[in-house]
């Protein structure tokens, strides 16, 4: 256990920014699955996209303040828009468009 003032100081930083992190990755993790599932149940496109939007401000806004790095929500988002313009295209390409 930290000793000096300035070490129990930087203890108790370093536990509020834990938590903060725990719960920007918590709701990182929650939006992906959100977006993942509208892509399974084969919502409609506009629907598909606001989830999207969401998900990717979500994972932005993460990585601005700090909660993951910049490379990883690039990583992340991409890897939801590549999903989610599959299925834009499968819809697109079905004669019945649903």
């Amino acid at each position: 256990m930290a000793n000096h003032p300035s070490a129990i100081k930087r203890a108790r930083q370093s536990e509020a920014r834990r938590l903060r992190n725990k719960i920007a990755k918590r709701r990182i993790k929650n939006v992906i699955k959100s977006v993942h599932a509208a892509t399974e149940r084969g919502v409609d496109s506009d629907t598909l996209a606001k989830e999207l939007n969401h998900a990717k401000s979500v994972i932005a806004k993460s990585a601005k303040k700090g909660g993951i790095h910049k490379k990883t929500a690039a990583r992340k988002t991409s890897r939801m828009e590549r999903r989610v313009n599959a299925i834009k295209q499968s819809l697109s390409a079905s004669p019945d468009g649903v």
